[in-house]
């Protein structure tokens, strides 16, 4: 199971005035209802009022929304949520790379921590899985926000010491 050795979530404390925008693909409606769903729970859980939603058609797409909206200087932090599943041609490798990478790339160049929930599964099944949504075991939307949340948190509690 791709949850073992999670750390535990909930409400992130101080993240309260940060600036959040979240971007999300369209394909796959109903992995994407549920992990947006999880993402406004975990926004909401930690008392984000400043929230932005964003969406864009597909997953390779995110990358360069993302890059955009943290280089505004508009947000703290950005959350990308997506969802590729496996088909029978190589376009599920390029489309998974280039969204790390370039999610990655945003993170790092501009400093504004990108909350990855961006979810590659083998098959639909695994998708609804971590979705958040009813019987689905895991929700990687809450946990995106909650892990980028606690990033940029850590990060204003360390500039004191930079």
């Amino acid at each position: 199971m791709s949850g073992a050795g999670a750390i535990e979530t909930g409400p992130v404390a101080g993240a309260g005035g940060l600036r959040v925008c979240v971007v999300a693909a369209s394909w796959w409606a109903e992995v994407m209802d549920g992990l947006l769903d999880g993402a406004r729970r975990a926004l909401a859980d930690s008392q984000v009022a400043d929230v932005r939603e964003v969406r864009v058609p597909g997953t390779f797409e995110l990358p360069v929304a993302a890059s955009r909206l943290a280089s505004s200087g508009a947000y703290d932090v950005i959350v990308a949520l997506g969802v590729v599943v496996r088909g029978g041609t190589p376009h599920f490798e390029y489309v998974c790379g280039a969204a790390t990478t370039g999610l990655t790339e945003v993170s790092v160049r501009t400093g504004v921590p990108v909350g990855f929930g961006v979810l590659t599964c083998d098959t639909e099944a695994q998708a609804i899985d971590r979705a958040g949504l009813p019987g689905s075991n895991e929700d990687k939307g809450y946990e995106a926000v909650h892990a980028a949340l606690s990033t940029a948190v850590a990060l204003v509690d360390t500039r004191a010491l930079v």
